[in-house]
Formats: structure tokens, C-alpha cells, sequence
């Protein structure tokens, strides 16, 4: 049974200590494929060292945070570009708007966001979203550069069962992780009526650990628990889910 993190920040300093333990533990457990999604330039080359340590298991994605828009923002972009002209990048992401910290940048964030999926497209490549309080301003933005060139994966989805089938019709896969196993979460209430062809798995580690980790340090381990909380939500063997959700990711990423 291979499983597949979709979303793991994996060079962020919460595991400075024992990053390699930790993957290790990952690996032994049946999670062998991590894709690891950008936040900004500063953490370039603590990705790039990520995957040299673990060429066969690690899978980079390039992009601006949308907690990290900022004024200069251009630059960003332009780094992002001139990463993706001398390393094989596999997703633009993670990328969105982001309004529950902060509104002050909006209007620079819908123009990265608007900007990242335009190079997504030139370079062929998946985004990967990052939404919060901010459902109307993503949708806006899809529906404005919906298309056969446009698709990838709706990260940490939160929102309702229409806004799920919303993000499905611009070829996006929710991406599925430790919210689902709160009590408040919501969208186990629903989840049994998405399709398992449009999931994949995610942790978002170091963030929101499933129950019963909640609170704690998240880990790509804990793929597990989200698992067994998707085999009960659907009745499918946790061997068929991994099969399926995997699958869903190569389709996605393209390995």
C-alpha cells in the first residue's frame, strides 16, 4: 500500500531536529511520495536540500504563499520563474488568497494568484490552492481562467458540499487532511457524496494534525489517521482508498 502526501512542508524549521526520523517514519509506514509545496524564495534552498536527501520520494512545487504577498511581490514571481527554467518544478503552489489574517494585500494577492496560474499554464503544470475566508474571491478568479489548461488540486478543503462541487468543475481534486477527523470540521457530513476519484490525501504538516495529534506537530505520518477516518466516511478498504487517492495524484502531477 503506497500512499501519497499531497501537501507537506517538510523543510520548515518544526522539524530542524529530526526532519529525517520523521520522513523515515513516513516512508516505513507506506507514505513514500511527498510533494512539497513553496511558501516564498526564502525557503528555496532548504527544498532543493529536502529533495537532494530523498530524490525518489520528494517532489517540489514553485509559488508565492498568499500569507507572503507582499509589495514586492513581482520579485517573487520573477524568482519563481527563474526557478522553473533550471529545476523540474512538478506544481505551481501553493498559491490563493488568503483574507483571515490579513486583508491589506488583496489586491496584490489576486494579481499573484492571477499571475502564478498564468505561468502554470504556459509550463504545462497543476496549481495547488491555498483558501481561506476567501471562497468568492478564488472562485472569481477561476471562473475568470477556467479551462483545459487549468487544473490541480483545492488544498485543505474546508468549505461546503456546493463549494466542493464548485472547485470540482475547474478540474480541481480536494485535497483531504487532518480537518476532516474534527468534531467542528463538517465535511465528513458530506464527503461520502465526492466521487473518491476527485480526493487526494494531505497533511499539511507541521499544521493541523488530526485527531488525536490535534494541536500538536503534524507529520506526513499521520496520513494514516486521515485514512482510517476516510475508510469509515466511505465504507472502501484503506488499501483501495491509497490506491485511488495515489492514482489521483499521478494524474495530477504527472508522476
Amino acid at each position: 500500500m503506497i500512499l501519497t502526501d499531497t501537501h507537506t512542508h517538510l523543510y520548515s524549521e518544526a522539524f530542524d531536529e529530526d526532519r529525517n526520523l520523521v520522513v523515515e517514519n513516513a516512508i516505513k509506514n507506506g507514505v513514500e511520495r511527498f510533494f512539497i509545496p513553496a511558501i516564498d524564495s526564502t525557503y528555496t534552498q532548504s527544498m532543493l536540500e529536502l529533495e537532494k536527501a530523498y530524490p525518489e520520494n520528494m517532489f517540489l512545487m514553485s509559488g508565492l504563499h498568499p500569507t507572503h504577498v507582499k509589495e514586492n511581490y513581482q520579485e517573487e514571481i520573477s524568482h519563481i520563474e527563474e526557478m522553473l527554467s533550471k529545476h523540474k518544478y512538478y506544481a505551481i503552489g501553493e498559491i490563493g488568497i488568503d483574507l483571515y489574517w490579513d486583508k491589506t494585500f488583496l489586491k496584490e494577492q489576486q494579481a499573484a494568484f492571477r499571475g502564478q496560474i498564468k505561468i502554470a499554464k504556459k509550463n504545462n503544470l497543476p496549481i495547488v490552492i491555498h483558501c481561506r475566508d476567501a471562497f468568492d474571491e478564488v472562485f472569481e478568479i477561476l471562473e475568470q481562467e477556467k479551462g483545459a489548461d487549468l487544473y490541480g488540486i483545492f488544498h485543505c478543503f474546508t468549505g461546503t458540499f456546493e463549494q466542493a462541487k464548485k472547485a470540482i468543475s475547474y478540474n480541481m481534486k480536494l485535497g483531504i487532511g487532518g480537518v476532516v477527523t474534527f468534531k467542528n470540521g463538517k465535511i465528513d457530513t458530506f464527503l461520502n457524496e465526492i466521487s473518491l476519484s476527485n480526493i487526494v490525501l494531505e497533511t499539511d504538516a507541521p499544521y493541523l494534525a488530526p485527531v488525536p495529534y490535534r494541536g500538536k506537530r503534524n507529520e506526513s505520518l499521520y496520513l494514516l489517521q486521515i485514512l482510517e477516518k476516510l475508510e469509515i466516511v466511505y465504507g472502501v478498504s484503506k488499501k483501495r482508498i491509497a490506491e485511488i487517492t495515489t492514482q489521483n495524484s499521478k494524474d495530477i502531477f504527472g508522476i
